[in-house]
C-alpha cells in the first residue's frame, strides 16, 4: 500500500502567558490508501492539535509548529504558505467534525453548503455542483436527497447532519478524511450507522482515514492500525489485534480497561418498592399535532435498586425521567413514591417531596450556574431544605466534596475552571446533598472520555451502596447500563417495549429493537460477561 501522508516527529508547542504547552511532542504516524489509522487518548492528549496542524488550522499565536515534517503529495504541508494550504484543505484532505451543527452554517440550506467547495476547488457551475451535490447526498444515505438539498441544517437529526458533514467531506473526492471524533455526540445506533457508512465509503474510493477517538470500543470494528496519545506523545503504535490482545503501555491498558464491558450480578428482587408508575402520559403540542413523549408506561422500581432505561434519542426518556420528579407535568396515569401521589402534589407540599428526590443531567456545564461557586453550588440545597444550619455548613460541604472525590481546596472555584468528569462530580455531589431516596441519571456519562465515565459509573455503584440509594439510570448505550443496572426496561417511540433482568435483556433479548440496540453497542468482541 502506498503511504498518502507521513508524518515524522511533529510537536506543537502553545506559548501563554502561564508557560509553554507541548501539545505534541515528536509525533511520528503514516496514512495509506484504503486503510484507517485510528489516534486514541483521552481529552486534552494531543489528537485533534496533531492532525489540525498539518492543515495550518491552529491558532498562530499561541500555537506554534516548533518541528517535523508532513509529508503529501511530494509537499511538506508544514512548510506550505496559507494560499498553498488553502489548495489542499477540503480537496487532497478533509475533515469531518465532532459536532454537525456547529460545523454547519444555521443561515445556509445544505445544499449551498455542499455546493461551495465544488465551485472553489472545480470551478464547477451551480447547476453541476447542485447536480454533483445531489448524487452525493444519496450516496451517504440521505432519502429524498433533491428535496432535502433544499433544507436547513435544524431540520435534520442528529445522525442525519452527520451524514451532510460526510457528504461534504467526500464531495471533493479527498486523498484522506481526518474525521475528528464524528459519533461521540449520536446514539448508539446511529453511531454504527455512521462508523459502517464510513467503512463502505473508504473501501468504495480507496480513502486513507485518521480516526481521532477517545474510545478504543468505537474503533474495534475500523482501524488498521492504532497510536495510543497521552500528553502529546505517542505511547504505543500497532495493528488492532496487537493493540487489543497485547497492550503493553499502563495508558493503553488503562483505556482498554475503562470500556464498560462486565454485567452486574443478579440483584434481589424481593425488596420493597419505592416508585410505582401506572399508565403514565406525557405529551406535547405544537403545529396542531399532539406528540405522546410518553404514552401509556407502566413499572415500578425497586428500594436500592439501580433501574436502567434505554433507547435511542426522541424515544421519550428523559420526558419519562423529568415527569417523574414532576419536573414535568403527566398528562394522565400516576406516580406513587413511598405510596404518595406525586401528580396531585403541589406548593410545599411537591417541595418537600423535592427532598427526597434528585436529578443528575446529562450536561453539567449547562445545569451548573456559571456564576456560582462549588461550594455555592453545594450550599443551596442544604440551607433551602434546612438540611443544616449556617454554623455546621461548611463540615457538611467537605463531606460532600469528599464522597465525590473532589479536592477541598477547589471549593471556590467555577464551573468553567474543572473539566468535564469534574463537573459532572459537582452536579452529582448536588443531587447528593438532600440525602435523597431516590435519584434520575440523566445520561450523566455520555458526554466524557471513556476513562472518566469508568470513573463516575464506579462513583454512581458506591454512592448507591452508601447512601443505600434507589436509582433510574437513562442512557441510550447499552454497553453503559449492563454494567451498572440491575434490571433493564427498554423505550422505544414513547413505550416500553421490553422489561427484565440486566441478564435477560442484555443476553436473551426478545425484541428486535432491543436485539437492534445490542448490536450497536461498539466493540462487541471486548463484551464479557462476569
Amino acid at each position: 500500500m502506498s503511504k498518502l501522508l507521513e508524518v515524522n516527529d511533529l510537536s506543537v508547542h502553545f506559548h501563554t502567558r502561564n508557560g509553554v504547552v507541548r501539545a505534541v511532542d515528536g509525533v511520528s504516524f503514516s496514512v495509506e490508501a484504503g486503510k484507517t489509522t485510528a489516534i486514541i487518548g483521552e481529552s486534552g492528549s494531543g489528537k485533534s492539535v496533531a492532525c489540525y496542524s498539518l492543515l495550518g488550522l491552529i491558532p498562530k499565536p499561541p500555537g506554534k509548529i516548533e518541528s517535523g515534517s508532513a509529508q503529501f503529495e511530494g509537499q511538506d504541508l508544514l512548510q506550505l504558505s496559507e494560499n498553498e494550504l488553502r489548495k489542499i484543505r477540503g480537496k487532497g484532505i478533509s475533515i469531518i467534525f465532532q459536532d454537525p451543527m456547529t460545523s454547519l452554517n444555521p443561515f445556509l440550506k445544505v445544499g449551498t453548503q455542499l455546493i461551495e467547495p465544488l465551485q472553489l476547488h472545480f470551478g464547477m457551475s451551480k447547476q453541476e455542483a447542485w447536480e454533483r451535490a445531489t448524487e452525493v447526498l444519496e450516496e451517504v444515505g440521505i432519502q429524498d436527497a433533491a428535496k432535502r438539498m433544499h433544507s436547513w441544517p435544524f431540520e435534520f437529526s442528529g445522525g442525519m447532519r452527520q451524514r451532510v458533514v460526510i457528504a461534504m467531506a467526500l464531495i471533493t473526492e479527498p486523498q484522506i478524511i481526518i474525521a475528528d471524533e464524528p459519533t461521540t455526540a449520536l446514539d448508539v445506533t446511529v453511531q454504527a450507522q455512521i462508523l459502517k457508512l464510513l467503512k463502505d465509503l473508504q473501501e468504495k474510493r480507496d480513502i486513507g482515514v485518521v480516526f481521532i477517538s477517545h474510545d478504543l470500543s468505537v474503533v474495534a470494528d475500523i482501524a488498521d492500525e492504532i497510536v495510543v496519545m497521552q500528553q502529546g506523545k505517542f505511547v504505543e503504535k500497532g495493528s488492532r489485534d496487537d493493540i487489543f490482545q497485547n497492550a503493553q503501555h499502563p495508558y493503553t491498558k488503562k483505556l482498554l480497561e475503562a470500556v464498560p464491558t462486565s454485567q452486574k450480578a443478579e440483584v434481589d428482587n424481593s425488596k420493597a418498592e419505592l416508585v410505582q408508575v401506572e399508565g403514565l402520559t406525557t405529551q406535547f403540542s405544537g403545529n396542531g399535532e399532539i406528540v405522546k413523549a410518553v404514552n401509556d408506561v407502566s413499572f415500578a422500581i425497586q428500594r436500592n435498586e439501580i433501574l436502567g432505561l434505554v433507547g435511542e434519542s426522541g424515544s421519550g426518556k428523559s420526558t419519562l425521567g423529568r415527569s417523574i420528579l414532576r419536573l414535568l407535568r403527566p398528562h394522565a396515569g400516576s406516580v406513587k413514591f413511598d405510596d404518595t401521589e406525586m401528580t396531585q402534589l403541589e406548593g410545599k407540599a411537591l417541595k418537600d417531596m423535592r427532598r427526597r428526590m434528585q436529578m443528575i443531567f446529562q450536561d453539567p456545564y449547562a445545569s451548573l450556574n456559571p456564576r456560582m461557586t462549588v461550594y455555592d453550588t453545594l450550599a443551596e440545597p442544604l440551607l433551602l431544605h434546612s438540611i443544616v444550619d449556617r454554623k455546621n455548613l461548611d463540615q457538611e460541604i467537605f463531606k460532600l466534596m469528599d464522597s465525590v472525590g473532589l479536592a477541598r481546596e477547589s471549593i471556590l472555584r467555577y464551573p468553567h475552571e474543572f473539566s468535564g468528569g469534574q463537573r459532572q462530580r459537582i452536579a452529582i455531589g448536588r443531587a447528593i446533598a438532600t440525602k435523597p431516596e431516590f435519584i434520575v441519571a440523566d445520561e450523566p456519562v455520555s458526554a466524557l472520555d471513556v476513562t472518566i465515565q469508568s470513573q463516575i459509573l464506579d462513583l454512581l455503584l458506591e454512592l448507591v451502596s452508601e447512601f443505600d440509594l434507589t436509582m433510574l439510570f437513562i442512557s441510550h448505550d447499552l454497553g453503559v447500563v449492563r454494567y451498572l443496572a440491575d434490571r433493564i426496561l427498554v423505550m422505544h417511540q414513547g413505550e416500553l417495549v421490553e422489561s427484565g433482568t440486566t441478564n435477560q435483556v442484555m443476553n436473551f433479548p426478545q425484541q428486535s429493537y432491543t436485539q437492534r440496540l445490542l448490536q450497536a453497542i461498539p466493540g462487541k468482541s471486548l463484551a464479557v460477561n462476569s
